[in-house]
């Protein structure tokens, strides 16, 4: 080697040496990393910085703090699809039933949503809250995210636009349709909250008045949802005796919008209508062979939960909670009612009449006198009182006021074992994200507000064996999230940001029954939202990182 050459190798030699590894804020090692994708597992580590994932794989170098991952999955932050928890994260920040499944973002929006609001929606809103009591300090949709943002919150949040909360804005809650001028502006919401970064338009088509919308109108709102982006998701007019005609509907207002559309909580109500799978599987796989994009999600139990109004007539339901009360307090209205409550409803859904007395039970009330009735079927309460089961839930409406929340048993654990499998099927909770603590004890709940994504991947896979891990994971994580049109989220990947769960595939289980439903689930270690830990050792620990998650036409929809 030539002398003057030497120097020059030393100093490379010795400045390579110097170098300092890659610095990161976390590294999680050792673990098995489902990516998301739907790709088999393998092990490896994950780095982040910041809010961001930068490394997948392998992370070499140091990390301020170093996480051990080994004999644990670790996957992205799973996706809640159907999240009722854009009142009790309010109540409670943490949203601890479902942080601690691992679900990091709650998407909102089945049929209302948390704006756009106006002063009488805000008033009637604010006399009709039950257990969890707040000022209404906000207008828009954007204007909550913010709200919540600034509140601090432990998972991230995102909402559809509520087209029943769209109609009220513009008609009311009466049995109406739109003029033009009116439709004009009801579109005209959607696009403002679209610009706001709601994902699109949710329905849910069992419950006044959203039941008053026609099909046209909901591709007026649809289609300009879909100008900027955005798509489609229902409660459909019946999971029932209507089945059928309700997926054709929701395909129809996919085909003329150009939008992409999912069915919530896809199912086969009442046993009249197990028989319907196959044929209901046909319609949408039909649908996605001709090129649209339609998908479904549901929850991972046999019973549904929502009130005592979906065991009425809509029609005696409009114009909101008071009308309706005062009508059942009219004997002749009351008669015809009842009357109607003993069949299959006719252009309405009866619950009531798919899971009969035994088969209901009742789970929230508003009246501290009827909240000792938590917890009882309505074959016990009717038996108790000496009146007729319709008799019962009409008294019940009448004396507290409200819908008065009800676990309805609907489903058959076959048909729930084949939705589970099929490819195109994601999951939410249909249900609040609470605590066994403070206000959320004043009321019961159902299960899978915290057993749904535990559930699955105890139950149905580790146990069951209907679908692998990685397939499963991938539908709470990257399906979801391409579905809903969201970037950044639902993949461990570099430049993603880091939301990540820890769980034991092995040990990961619902613990919630409907005798004791509020339990929390076991087997998630630790989760982290925007980089932030979260949950750590299965439990929180206080910090509130979550974000509003927007959709395509975040600040790009103004009004037409």
């Amino acid at each position: 080697m030539k002398p003057l050459l030497l120097p020059v190798v030393l100093a490379t030699l010795l400045g390579a040496a110097a170098a300092p590894p890659p610095v990161y804020d976390i590294a999680i090692r050792g673990g098995t990393l489902y990516d998301g994708s739907g790709a088999a597992g393998v092990s490896g580590d994950i780095a982040i910085t910041g809010d961001r994932i930068v490394a997948v794989g392998a992370a070499p170098g140091r990390a301020a703090r170093e996480v051990d991952a080994r004999g644990l999955a670790v996957a992205p932050g799973f996706i809640n699809m159907l999240s009722w928890a854009n009142e009790s994260l309010i109540a409670d920040p943490l949203g601890q039933s479902d942080i601690r499944q691992g679900v990091t973002l709650e998407v909102m929006g089945e049929g209302n949503s948390m704006g756009p609001l106006n002063a009488r929606m805000k008033a009637d809103a604010r006399a009709r809250q039950g257990d969890i009591r707040y000022a209404i300090g906000w207008t828009s949709l954007g204007d909550y995210f913010a709200y919540m943002e600034k509140r601090g919150i432990a998972p991230n949040i995102a909402s559809f636009v509520g087209a029943a909360t769209v109609r009220i804005h513009e008609l009311g809650e009466g049995d109406v349709d739109p003029d033009p001028a009116q439709l004009g502006r009801m579109r005209a919401l959607v696009r403002a909250a679209m610009d706001d970064g709601a994902l699109g338009v949710g329905s849910s088509l069992i419950y006044a008045p959203g039941t008053y919308a026609e099909t046209d109108e909901l591709v007026a709102l649809v289609g300009a949802a879909a100008a900027c982006g955005g798509m489609y998701i229902s409660h459909m007019r019946s999971e029932g005796e209507r089945l059928l005609e309700s997926i054709d509907e929701l395909v129809e207002i996919a085909r003329r919008t150009g939008a992409p559309a999912e069915i919530y909580h896809l199912k086969m109500a009442g046993r009249d209508n197990w028989g319907k799978y196959d044929a209901a599987i046909a319609r949408i796989e039909a649908a996605r062979a001709s090129g649209l994009r339609i998908t479904a999600d549901m929850y991972t139990y046999t019973a549904g939960a929502t009130g005592l109004d979906a065991a009425m007539p809509t029609w005696v339901q409009a114009g909101g909670v008071e009308q309706w009360v005062a009508r059942l307090k009219d004997p002749k209205i009351r008669a015809r009612v009842v009357a109607e409550m003993k069949a299959p409803g006719k252009g309405w859904e009866n619950l009531a009449y798919g899971a009969g007395p035994a088969g209901m039970l009742l789970s929230g009330f508003k009246n501290p006198a009827l909240k000792p009735l938590t917890g009882k079927t309505l074959a016990d309460v009717a038996a108790a009182r000496g009146t007729t089961p319709e008799d019962t839930i009409v008294d019940l409406v009448i004396a507290d006021g409200s819908r008065v929340d009800t676990i309805y048993f609907l489903m058959d654990e076959a048909n729930v074992g084949k939705l589970v499998a099929r490819p195109w099927m994601s999951f939410g909770s249909d249900a609040e994200a609470q605590a066994p603590e403070g206000v959320f004890l004043q009321s019961s709940t159902h299960p899978r507000a915290y057993g749904n994504f535990a559930r699955l991947l105890g139950h149905y896979v580790r146990d069951e064996g209907v679908v692998t891990l990685s397939d499963a994971i991938h539908r709470l994580t990257g399906l979801p999230a391409a579905n809903i049109g969201i970037k950044d989220r639902g993949l461990l990947k570099p430049g993603y940001f880091a939301d990540v769960v820890l769980f034991d595939p092995a040990t990961i289980a619902d613990r919630a029954t409907f005798a004791k439903p509020q339990v929390y689930a076991t087997g998630v270690r630790d989760v982290f939202v925007n980089g932030v830990q979260v949950l750590s050792g299965g439990t929180p620990t206080g910090a509130a990182p979550g974000r509003a998650v927007r959709g395509a036409g975040w600040q790009r929809c103004p009004p037409a």
